[in-house]
């Protein structure tokens, strides 16, 4: 029996979510073919062992009195059990399958540690994952393919020493209201929506906590359509899917707190939109190098389809687009993560 590593939970704003999307996986998995290996990492970095599936339901996971030393030394391939401060037994691990949302999961930093310790391991490589992570460099790439995006400005945190001169270039070339949002934070994390100068400021401030880089957008009104790519040499991508938001805009407390929210696996569109999206999609997959999955976010407005950002580790809870999206298509979640787990095994091959 091979053994799959899960690992989530993570040191970003989006470990509970990530701890979610856990409980979704294991619970999809063959466990004829795997003995699973659960391991979280705890909000300050800790790698523990879960006794149980019951032990991420309740959170009692991160009291853990084992840690797992997973070893970049491709002689290994695996890792160590660590009790009390000693070294209580090896492990092999065949497959890595991280369901880890935002930084330190989700931006290349665990994907070099999986290439370093020669493991297969689920989803996009170091580069994709660092590279869609950051908003404002999927924003230069995609420029290239002449896929119509918002207008934006790119601040650092250090520009905001000079607050005023700052909020000139801004308005300069956007009109209010604007986004604002942390380059590299996921599920909306630090997003908020500025009508005014006052607001833009504040905006401004909140995206810095979670990031140095902040991306300032002009505002799309339009509806939120999102697309499930998957996929290695062979790229497929879903049909759409909508998101009605329950707030003003899909916000973290609106994704996953609000139960008036709404995922619509197949959505009424316009004709030949659905086609462009999936089109766009791969497009955009294929040049941030991504492999395995993602999921690309795009919006309508009366012009027509405007790309708005791709997640490489999209969200697998229960009310998550991506294996909805999957799903409705016939492909239900153990045969998802079935093929995520095959595909990295192809990848790791070639």
């Amino acid at each position: 029996m091979e053994k799959l590593m899960i690992l989530f939970g993570g040191r970003s704003s989006e470990h509970e979510v990530s701890c979610r999307s856990a409980l979704n996986v294991i619970r999809s998995v063959d466990t004829d073919r795997y003995e699973l290996l659960l391991t979280g990492i705890t909000k300050d970095g800790r790698w523990l062992l879960a006794d149980s599936v019951a032990g991420i339901e309740d959170g009692t996971w991160t009291e853990s009195r084992k840690s797992f030393l997973l070893s970049p030394d491709t002689s290994v391939h695996g890792g160590y059990v660590i009790q009390d401060g000693q070294v209580s037994e090896y492990v092999h691990v065949d497959v890595i399958f991280p369901v880890l949302h935002g930084l330190y999961g989700e931006d290349g930093t665990v994907q070099g540690l999986f290439e370093l310790s020669g493991i297969p391991y689920a989803g996009c490589g170091v580069f994709a994952s660092a590279a869609s992570m950051d908003k404002v460099y999927t924003k230069v790439i995609v420029d290239t393919l002449g896929i119509r995006q918002a207008e934006y400005v790119a601040v650092h945190r250090s520009d905001l020493k000079r607050i005023h001169e700052i909020i000139g270039v801004i308005e300069k070339k956007l009109s209010y209201p604007v986004f604002v949002k942390p380059s590299c934070a996921g599920s909306s994390v630090g997003v908020s929506k500025a009508e005014d100068r006052e607001g833009l400021v504040k905006a401004l401030y909140a995206a810095a906590v979670h990031d140095s880089k902040i991306l300032v957008e002009e505002t799309i009104r339009g509806r939120e359509i999102e697309c499930a790519v998957l996929g290695g040499e062979d790229v497929q991508a879903s049909g759409a899917g909508e998101i009605v938001a329950a707030a003003d805009f899909y916000d973290y407390d609106a994704k996953y707190n609000n139960a008036e929210s709404i995922t619509d696996t197949h959505p009424d569109l316009p004709e030949g939109v659905e086609e462009e999206i999936r089109s766009d999609a791969v497009r955009i997959f294929k040049a941030m190098g991504c492999y395995g999955l993602a999921r690309v976010d795009f919006f309508l407005d009366e012009k027509g389809v405007v790309f708005n950002e791709i997640n490489t580790l999209p969200g697998f809870t229960g009310i998550s687009m991506y294996p909805m999206l999957w799903e409705y298509r016939g492909l239900d979640k153990k045969k998802l993560v079935q093929t995520l787990i095959d595909l990295s095994m192809e990848h790791h091959e070639h």
